[in-house]
Formats: C-alpha cells, sequence, structure tokens
C-alpha cells in the first residue's frame, strides 16, 4: 500500500509493514531528548516509577532553556540532570552547547528518516531534514526513556505544492509568515504537511529549518521536506548512523492538496498576540520599537547570521534601541567570531549572548518590559510569551534593518536619520495569586459540575500557564497561575471550585509542550476541560496525566450559561444541561486513553 512521508518513517519504525492516519502504533524512537525546564520533572517521574533507562547512548539532556543558569530553579534543575546523566551513562548537552534539536542535527544523532522526542514543542523542526520530531510532554518522554517507544496516532498527510518562483525579497520566514496568513493556527490543525515544487527543491538547510519550526504555530504535527542531495550529503558527513532517507510513493494518498502560487508571497511581519495575524511590512512600516531580538530555533541559524551581519555593517543601532542576538549553536557561534560577524555584531551595539533559546523560553536574553514594543525572529508573540509588551514577528533582514532605523523597515528602505520616539507608558504588574490546597475529585466515569464558559478559540499554553513559572515542579504550587496571563481571567483561579468544568473553543492549549499546563488544572480540583478541538501536544499530556478532556463541536446546542451544572460521561461522551435537560454528544474516550484514565496516568500501574 502506497504511503506518504510520515507514515514511511513511522512505519520503518513501527512492528508494521503499514500504517495509515488514526491507527495508533508504538514508535521506537530513535533520540530521546529532556530540556532544563522539563528536565528536572522527567527524572522526577523516572524516580517516583521505578523506572530504568534503555539505551542511554540514545537519551541526552539539554540545557538550551536558560544557558546561563540565572535562575535559581532552572539551575536546581540542571544541576538534578546533571547528577542523573553521571549515574546514569546519559550525555548532557551543558549551557555552553546551544538549542538542542540544532546541536544533535549538528552532531550526527538525527538524520533524515530518524524519529526525535523532546520537551521542546518545536522538535518538529526536524522536519526540515525528513525526519519525524515531536515535542511532548514530561510524561511522555519518561516512557520513551524507559521503553523506547512511545504510542503514537498517524496523522493524516496534507501537500503542499509551491508553483513559481519564490520574490528575491521574500525570505524563509516570510514563507512560513505567508503560511500563516493563509492557513491561520488551526485549519490544518493534527495534520502532517508535506512541501513540494521546484522552489522548495531549491531551499537549503537554514531555510527549511525556518519554515519547519513553524509548524506548530500552523497547528500542523509536522512540516515535512523531503531531503535533497545537499541535505542527505550533510546528514552523512555528521551522522553516527548509516541511513536510508525516506520518500513518499508516488501514488501516496492526501487528505487535502493545495497548490500556492508563491510569486504573490511577500515579506510579512506578524502583530502582537498571534503568530498566525500576519501583514505585509507595508502596512506596519514606520511602527517605533523598542528593541530588537535575532535568533531562536526559527532563525538562529548561520544564514541568518550573514543576513543580519550584510544589514549591520558600517551602521549603528539606533539611540533607545535594544538589539540582542542569540545565535542556536555554539558551533554558529564561533563561527560568527572567526568570520568577523561577532566583530560587526558589536561595533553595531548589538548584545551578543551564548548560544541557546534565549526569550522565547523566558530563561535568557530576550525578554520585554510592560509597554515595549520589540520585533523578533521568533516563532511565538502570543501575549506574555517574551516578556509583558508587545512582539512582532518578522525575517532577520527585517529585524536588524528596524534596529538600526528605530522603527519597522526592511534592508532597502533604512532612512539615513534613525527614527527617535517616546517610550509607551508601562502598564502595571499583573499579581500572582494564591490559591488555598484542597482536596483532588476521585476519579469517576460520570461526573457533575459548575461550568466556565470560555469561548475562545487558540487559548495558547502561556495563557494557560505562563512560562516565567516553567522551574515549578510541585503540584501544589501549579494552580495558583492557572490562567494568570489570559486577559478576563486572570482571577481564576481564586473563583475556581473543586468539581468546576471548563468550556472553551478550538485549539485550546496550543503552543507549549509544557505539562503543567495541564497540571495546574488538576491542582485546583477542575475535573474537566470540554473544546471544539485541542492542540496535539496538549491533547497527548492530558491523556497521559489521566485528565479528562472531550472534543465536542456542538456545544451551542445545549444553551449554557455560565455557572450551568452539567453531567458528563467520560467513557461515553454524553453532556446533559441539568438546567434545561438538553444533551449532546462528544467524542468518547478512545480505547487507548480509556485504559491510560483507568490506570491513572500513562506512568500508572
Amino acid at each position: 500500500m502506497a504511503m506518504t512521508l510520515l507514515e514511511k518513517i513511522l512505519a520503518a519504525h513501527s512492528k508494521y509493514d503499514v500504517v495509515q492516519p488514526g491507527e495508533i502504533v508504538d514508535i521506537k524512537i530513535d533520540c530521546r531528548v529532556a530540556r532544563d525546564f522539563g528536565g528536572g520533572n522527567v527524572v522526577r517521574n523516572l524516580k517516583d516509577f521505578g523506572l530504568t533507562i534503555k539505551d542511554p547512548d540514545k537519551t541526552f539532556f539539554t540545557f538550551d532553556c536558560n544557558p546561563t543558569g540565572s535562575d535559581q530553579k532552572y539551575a536546581i534543575n540542571q544541576h538534578t540532570c546533571r547528577l542523573f546523566g553521571r549515574e546514569q551513562g546519559i550525555k548532557v548537552y551543558d549551557i555552553d552547547a546551544g538549542i538542542g534539536t540544532h546541536v544533535l542535527l549538528e552532531d550526527g544523532y538525527i538524520y533524515p528518516g530518524s524519529t526525535t522526542v523532546s520537551t521542546d514543542s518545536h522538535a518538529n523542526i526536524l522536519g526540515a531534514i525528513g525526519a519525524f520530531g515531536q515535542g511532548m510532554g514530561d510524561m511522555d518522554i519518561a516512557a520513551t526513556w524507559h521503553n523506547g517507544k512511545v504510542w503514537f496516532k498517524i496523522p493524516s498527510s496534507v501537500k503542499i505544492n509551491f508553483e513559481g518562483e519564490i520574490p528575491a525579497n521574500v525570505s524563509s520566514k516570510d514563507i512560513v509568515l505567508n503560511l500563516l496568513k493563509i492557513f491561520g493556527a488551526n485549519s490544518l490543525l493534527g495534520f502532517s504537511i508535506e512541501m513540494y515544487g521546484p522552489s522548495v527543491d531549491n531551499l537549503d538547510l537554514d531555510d527549511r529549518i525556518t519554515i519547519s519550526s513553524m509548524a506548530t504555530e500552523m497547528g500542523a504535527i509536522i512540516i515535512l521536506f523531503p531531503p535533497t542531495k545537499a541535505i542527505i550529503d550533510y546528514c552523512s558527513d555528521r551522522s553516527k548512523t548509516k541511513f536510508e532517507p525516506f520518500f513518499a510513493d508516488s501514488n501516496a494518498h492526501y487528505e487535502k492538496t493545495f497548490t500556492i502560487n508563491v510569486t504573490t508571497f511577500k515579506p510579512m511581519v506578524s502583530r502582537p498576540g498571534e503568530p498566525h495575524d500576519t501583514v505585509t511590512v507595508s502596512e506596519v512600516l514606520g511602527l517605533k520599537i523598542d528593541s530588537a531580538f535575532i535568533g531562536s530555533c526559527t532563525n538562529g541559524r548561520m544564514n541568518d547570521m550573514n543576513k543580519v551581519a550584510a544589514v549591520l555593517k558600517n551602521r549603528k543601532v539606533a539611540p533607545g534601541v535594544v538589539l540582542k542576538i542569540v545565535p542556536a549553536t555554539d558551533e554558529i557561534w564561533k563561527q560568527c567570531l572567526n568570520e568577523g560577524l561577532i566583530d560587526i555584531f558589536k561595533k553595531a551595539g548589538a548584545l551578543v549572548s551564548n548560544a541557546g533559546c534565549a526569550g522565547c523560553a523566558a530563561g535568557q536574553v530576550g525578554q520585554n518590559g510592560p509597554g515595549e514594543i520589540t520585533i523578533s525572529t521568533g516563532n511565538r508573540n502570543f501575549q506574555g510569551k517574551q516578556g509583558k509588551g508587545s512582539m512582532y514577528l518578522a525575517s532577520p533582514e527585517i529585524v536588524a534593518a528596524s534596529a538600526v532605523a528605530g522603527c519597522i523597515t526592511t534592508a532597502d528602505n533604512i532612512p539615513e536619520k534613525p527614527s527617535l520616539f517616546v517610550r509607551p507608558a508601562m502598564a502595571a504588574e499583573t499579581k500572582i495569586k494564591n490559591h488555598p490546597d484542597e482536596k483532588m475529585p476521585e476519579k469517576k466515569l460520570v461526573i457533575e459540575g459548575r461550568t466556565w464558559l470560555i469561548y475562545r478559540d487558540n487559548i495558547d499554553t502561556d495563557m494557560i500557564f505562563h512560562n516565567r513559572y516553567l522551574a515549578t515542579t510541585d503540584l501544589k504550587e501549579m494552580g495558583q497561575y492557572t490562567f494568570d496571563n489570559l486577559k478576563g481571567f486572570e482571577d481564576f483561579s481564586k473563583k475556581a471550585k473543586t468539581g468546576d468544568i471548563i468550556i472553551t473553543g478550538k485549539n485550546f492549549g496550543c503552543g507549549s509542550s509544557r505539562q503543567q499546563a495541564v497540571d495546574c488544572f488538576s491542582a485546583l480540583g477542575i475535573q474537566a476541560i470540554i473544546a471544539e478541538s485541542f492542540g496535539a501536544i496538549y491533547e497527548r499530556n492530558a491523556i497521559n496525566a489521566a485528565f479528562p478532556i472531550l472534543i465536542c463541536e456542538d456545544l451551542a446546542k445545549m444553551d449554557l450559561k455560565n455557572g450551568d451544572n452539567i453531567k458528563v460521561n467520560i467513557k461515553t461522551g454524553q453532556i446533559e444541561n441539568l438546567r434545561n435537560k438538553k444533551i449532546i454528544n462528544a467524542e468518547p474516550f478512545s480505547d487507548v486513553q480509556f485504559e491510560v484514565y483507568k490506570k491513572g496516568g500513562l506512568l500508572g500501574k
């Protein structure tokens, strides 16, 4: 039977010759990774359940979220991981290495056709080389470290054909921002995307990494590129394992096929709040900025550094503007040093930090303050994701040019004199809420509870559980932070009661792989979340934690009012509004989900 590229990779790592969409299959994992913010929880899970490590030589810690070790909780987590690594013979990529997925690719542990899981929600970046990468929560990673494999639901595949030649002024970041403009954050939710066309074939590794890294922001499982000879040669030179790349069968079935005329693509910018809220640069031209950031797993590669250097050479960052540059890996950092790029950056007035994730993980340079306007090469600009200010997303060329101009502009439109401005007023700090320690409700098949109606789409994990609390590992501490970054619900943790049920919209839990965004509800005693759809990683995390989530597209038929009491059958999916007796049906628990629920979680016995 014909298979897509992803189906070929996953079948080769399963016990089956053929896999099809919808099947739940155990997948052998070639590379298993825990980062510094999730590593402490992975270690805790392993120790709590007395689990051993299968194939330590395929198992890694990467300290890329806080490579400065500047936060006490991060420092504790990092040292916990170091000690566990020494004990178990697990390699630690410490604070001098850089972003884990990039480093493991450089060092040859990841290659075309391989499989990788990580606590990094952008592990799907590995689709750039025709490999499977997936971000997963702490329980998944602990289970994978112990078993060497993990269950996975085979997604349906989508094919995107690029037609025409990409305009010269359109970068790889512009390509993915144009795609976000077309598809939004959830129209391809849960799909595997494959990219084809002559212009795709001409994209180099760094370009492909930029595009693949934002699959998460499109709601997709992964964006896969068939590997070219150049990609295969790069990986062959570095790989520690002989490999044969996979390619889709010519008659493979795709759920949807799109043909896109790329000649219409333009340089784009994402406006603050949502990566898919993209506009052409001309629509925000001249907007004053306070700061600029270049780096992240999306745009911290050598190509990006060269483009930035070309803009900054013999120029100065505008007065009052802060420019922060963070290469993705130490190898790239050293290349920048050897080729004179660091000198260009410093002479221009930029701050250059050691390799890592930087502001994306709230653990390094790149954060902004209330009222601050930043233009960034990052992949996310959720409110509060990279600080309390506003975050525009753009290509490295646009970010560098804007830093010099003092306002948003392009590299071919930098004014002779920079724009000067008055800083906006600072916003008030959000207070951390406290919540009393309450008993967790017992698990049961039929639950009743009061509803919270939060009818919003794309509620991301930074709104649910902000990244400034990521180092929190004690369940009792998590509840107080729930929704404190979701506008209008900052006091949720004070008002929520044990037994409450949340009703919400599409793509709930999009964004990061953090398990805390599930566990915080358990800490408050919330019984369940019912949504029109869930982010892929969030859905896994909830299932693995035995936290009831149900998908229901017919919620409007219940005529719910905030505070209504409802009855929910966890097994069958039946939901009843006890006020008006209206009944609808959500998707019932799958056999796998129900089995995990019954035993109290993925790691239960």
